[in-house]
C-alpha cells in the first residue's frame, strides 16, 4: 500500500540536503521563508514524461537530476549564484512511492553539488508524470547579470564545452546511429542521464564582461536566434568550429552529419557568450580555472536572425526544439 500524502512528503524532505544560508523556513510550513541579499533571478522550468524524457529509459533518479539541472542551467545563463529550489512533482497514481524517493534522491544529488537548498514544493496527482522546479539565484557582489539582450556588432561569440552530446545520447537511448564505443557511448548518455549546468563557468563569463548569455537547452541554432532577437543583431556562426562531443560522427555517420545534429540538437545545457574581442583571452583564462574550454565560433554583426555556415560554404537553416511544434522546429 502507498504512504500517505504527508509520510511521503516527509520522506522525500529527509533525503534532501541541508539549509542553505539564506533559509529561515524551509519545506514543511505553509511558505518557505528565505532572507535573500541583493537581486535575485529566477526560472521556472518543467520535465515531462514523453516529452523530454522516457522514465522507462532515464529511470526516476535521472529525471530528479534532469529537471534540478535544468532550471539551474537557467540561472547559469545569467550569471547567476545559485540559491534555493522549488519543486512540484505531478504524478499518476500508479507510480510507485519507490520511484518518487528516487526522484528526490536525483534532485539531493544536484542540489548537494551545486549548493543548492530545496526550499519547498508540492507533491499532486497527474495523468503523467512533470516535474516542475522554480528555480532562484542571486545577483554575485561587484557584478551584475547577463541577459540575452547585450549583444553588439562587433563581439565574438563563444560556447562552453562541446556539444551534440545530449541529442547523441537521446540517440543512443532510442537506439539510433551508428555502433560507438562504450568509452564515447557513456558519456553521452551522461548528457542525457546526469546533466551539469555550467554555473561556475556562468559567473566567471559575467565576470569576464560577457554582453549577451544564453544555455543551450533548445539547440544552438535556436538559443543563437533567442539572442540575436533579444539584442536586435545577426548572429554569425561557423559550424565547422563548432567543438563536437566525441563519438558524434561516428554516431551521426560523418562529420557534416554531425555538425547538424550538434547545431539542432538541445539538452546540451553548455552556455552561449558573446563577448567583446579584447576580454576572450581573460575569458579563456577563467575558462581554464573551471576545467571546461570555450571555443570561438562566430561573431554579432549589423542585421537580424542567425546564420549557420557549413564548411566549405552555403548555410543549414537555424532550428531547435519547440514546445509548441515539436523537435527541431525552424526557428527563423
Amino acid at each position: 500500500m502507498p504512504a500517505g500524502e504527508f509520510d511521503l512528503i516527509a520522506a522525500i524532505n529527509d533525503r534532501l540536503p541541508g539549509d542553505g544560508e539564506r533559509i529561515r523556513v524551509r519545506s514543511g510550513d505553509d511558505a518557505a521563508i528565505v532572507e535573500p541579499a541583493g537581486a535575485s533571478a529566477i526560472s521556472v522550468d518543467a520535465v515531462v514524461d514523453g516529452v523530454h524524457f522516457r522514465l522507462d529509459q532515464f529511470g526516476a533518479r535521472a529525471v530528479g537530476r534532469k529537471a534540478l539541472a535544468a532550471g539551474l542551467s537557467d540561472l547559469a545563463a545569467m550569471g547567476a549564484q545559485p540559491g534555493e529550489a522549488y519543486v512540484v512533482v505531478a504524478a499518476p497514481g500508479e507510480l510507485g512511492d519507490d520511484a518518487l524517493l528516487e526522484i528526490a534522491d536525483g534532485l539531493a544529488e544536484v542540489a548537494s553539488r551545486h549548493g543548492v537548498t530545496v526550499a519547498g514544493g508540492d507533491l499532486v496527482s497527474s495523468p503523467v508524470l512533470v516535474v516542475s522546479v522554480t528555480a532562484v539565484g542571486y545577483e554575485p557582489k561587484g557584478a551584475r547579470f547577463v541577459t540575452r539582450a547585450g549583444a553588439s556588432p562587433g563581439d565574438l561569440l563563444a560556447v562552453t564545452g562541446r556539444l551534440g552530446g545530449a541529442a547523441g545520447g537521446l540517440a543512443l537511448l532510442e537506439g539510433n546511429g551508428g555502433p560507438v564505443s562504450p568509452e564515447l557511448g557513456d558519456p553521452m548518455l551522461a548528457r542525457q542521464l546526469d546533466p551539469a549546468p555550467r554555473l561556475d563557468e556562468g559567473l566567471a563569463l559575467a565576470a569576464k564582461g560577457a554582453t549577451a548569455m544564453i544555455d543551450i537547452s533548445d539547440g544552438l541554432g535556436a538559443d543563437a536566434g533567442h539572442v540575436a532577437g533579444a539584442s536586435g543583431c545577426r548572429l554569425e556562426i561557423d559550424l565547422d568550429r563548432i567543438p563536437l562531443q566525441d563519438g558524434l560522427e561516428e554516431l551521426a555517420g560523418g562529420r557534416g552529419a554531425a555538425l547538424e545534429l550538434a547545431a539542432s540538437g538541445g539538452e546540451d545545457y553548455e552556455l552561449l557568450a558573446a563577448l567583446p574581442p579584447e576580454q576572450l583571452t581573460a575569458a579563456n583564462e577563467a575558462m581554464d580555472r573551471t576545467g571546461t574550454e570555450l571555443t570561438e565560433i562566430g561573431y554579432v554583426a549589423e542585421g537580424e536572425g542567425v546564420t549557420l555556415k557549413l564548411p566549405g560554404g552555403g548555410e543549414i537553416q537555424p532550428r531547435g526544439f519547440d514546445q509548441r511544434r515539436g523537435s527541431l522546429s525552424g526557428s527563423g
